[in-house]
């Protein structure tokens, strides 16, 4: 349960009392750890409202976690997914009568949330969730790469924002679980050359096992200038921020090739500097990305295909009752040492 900045308590709190129209009770399986837990750990609340949220009515303190699989438990009126389903969940909320909702947009809709941001989320046994995020696994996926499908919905959304086409140079910037998932989503859309900026030797290590063409280190790396070369003399045809740190904004615009593409994909806090010149005189392009539209059920298609491989991302399992002082904390202290860390919440 989240209380507030680095107070994580296991506490026993009642089972969801209600299912509401058009939404379900999922048993949680495996829950993943995200960057966005981990802000909201080490100095939430970031994306946490303080008081009840709009569309859930829900307030802290609550469990986190929107990385997850299970089974469903229980269904609201005219939920189509049965009881008994194997599900990954797009973890959205939506309204679904707002301007964006009616055109498909629910993943930006006005009053819309995340569970385990507006709700009550997986890191506990049972949570309830929209239905219209239900995508039930098949079989040939199994229950840990299925909790991998959110996050890797993330890099897919992204590459779709940046239009990556075959052919593409690609260069992504931070090497965290979403720049990995960006460099996977980059390589199935055909991307002819991926690089990787990255400050931590171990996630640089990571970037080269998934096959990134090169990888640099942009506090040792003119990162621009080798990426320059690296494209005979062009640049990246779609650079990827995954930092989220507004201060490299500036220079991460000027990575990318004239007439290139900049897609914004970490979560920034606070303000950066940016010479608008910098995308005006040069035609650049720079796109904001956010979660997924209508992702997961591609995702987990391409597991189910053979197409996406989820299992090397995974660097720890951690039973929940051990999952601050073993996975949180473990996490803020060396970030570099894991990749994706889930939590066993329990035999479904």
């Amino acid at each position: 349960m989240w209380h507030g900045a680095r107070d994580l308590r296991l506490e026993e709190v009642p089972e969801p009392d209600r299912v509401g129209l058009g939404e379900a009770i999922v048993q949680v399986r495996f829950c993943g750890i995200c960057g966005t837990d981990l802000h909201e750990y080490a100095e939430g609340p970031v994306m946490i409202r303080p008081g009840r949220h709009p569309l859930t009515g829900e307030a802290p303190p609550f469990a986190l976690g929107h990385e997850f699989t299970g089974r469903v438990v229980a269904v609201g009126v005219d939920v189509e997914v049965p009881v008994g389903a194997r599900v990954a969940v797009d973890p959205c909320w939506r309204c679904g009568t707002c301007y964006w909702c009616r055109r498909g947009e629910y993943h930006i809709c006005r009053t819309g949330g995340s569970v385990g941001l507006a709700s009550p989320g997986a890191l506990a046994p049972l949570v309830r969730v929209p239905a219209a995020g239900l995508v039930v696994v098949p079989d040939a996926v199994d229950d840990r790469s299925a909790a991998l499908a959110e996050p890797l919905s993330v890099g897919l959304h992204a590459v779709s924002r940046g239009d990556v086409r075959v052919g593409d140079t690609v260069l992504v910037h931070g090497f965290g679980p979403v720049g990995a998932a960006v460099l996977l989503a980059a390589q199935l859309a055909g991307a002819a050359a991926t690089f990787v900026s990255e400050p931590s030797a171990e996630r640089r290590q990571w970037a080269a096992r998934l096959g990134a063409t090169a990888v640099f280190d942009p506090l040792v790396d003119d990162v621009r200038a080798e990426t320059y070369q690296a494209t005979g003399r062009v640049g990246a045809d779609v650079v990827f921020e995954c930092t989220g740190v507004p201060a490299l904004l500036d220079g991460v615009v000027d990575t990318a090739r004239r007439g290139g593409r900049i897609v914004l994909v970490g979560v920034g806090h606070g303000h950066g500097e940016l010479r608008t010149n910098r995308v005006v005189l040069f035609e650049r392009q720079l796109i904001g990305s956010l979660g997924y539209n209508h992702d997961l059920p591609r995702v987990i298609e391409l597991i189910a295909a053979g197409r996406l491989d989820p299992t090397p991302l995974i660097t720890g399992v951690v039973p929940l009752d051990r999952a601050v002082e073993d996975a949180f904390e473990v996490l803020l202290a060396d970030r570099g040492s894991h990749m994706k860390v889930l939590i066993d919440v329990g035999e479904v």
